[in-house]
């Protein structure tokens, strides 16, 4: 199983080049420019320090339409993103999609969660959000990932102490 390292750059990217081209990510005007101008310094140090290294087998996918429901049981499948790592990793994914389905504030699922885990998930989804689905993508899948950072964005706002977004 390699390790979650391997996803570090895909992972930590996401802010990186939002910077770089802002224009798609702000179009959804979930911040202002100037928000952004201000909090990118915060967002960026605190992705590249999410510590993604550990010794746990990792899903890395979780979410509703990856969970098999077969009697009393719960079963993840789709593993294409298997990998070892951070066991926080797969909770800390999981949380905004939960919530979006009417689940816990993901505070609650993971009161543990190193700052730097939301800061590089709103990355990776502010990065995406704005950008044609990729070829053969689930139907929905940049509504769902847009649902996500409406979850995440704040999260992060709140666990780096970042001023409000506006």
């Amino acid at each position: 199983m390699p390790s979650a390292d391997i996803y570090r750059e895909e992972l930590g990217e996401g802010w990186t080049l939002v910077e770089q081209d802002p224009g798609p990510f702000l179009s959804f005007e979930l911040c202002s420019r100037e928000w952004l101008a201000e909090a990118l310094p915060t967002l960026l140090e605190a992705a590249r320090a999410a510590p993604i290294e550990g010794e746990s087998l990792l899903h890395f996918d979780v979410r509703s339409d990856n969970i098999a429901l077969q009697g009393d049981r719960a079963v993840l499948v789709d593993w294409n993103w298997a990998c070892i790592g951070n066991p926080l990793l797969d909770r800390v994914t999981w949380a905004p999609s939960l919530h979006v389905e009417g689940g816990p504030p993901p505070e609650e699922l993971v009161p543990e969660c190193p700052p730097g885990f939301p800061a590089m998930l709103a990355g990776f989804w502010a990065l995406r959000v704005g950008l044609p689905p990729p070829e053969g993508a689930a139907p929905g899948l940049r509504d769902l990932q847009l649902a996500q950072l409406r979850v995440v964005l704040p999260w992060a706002v709140r666990v780096l102490d970042l001023p409000p977004l506006r």
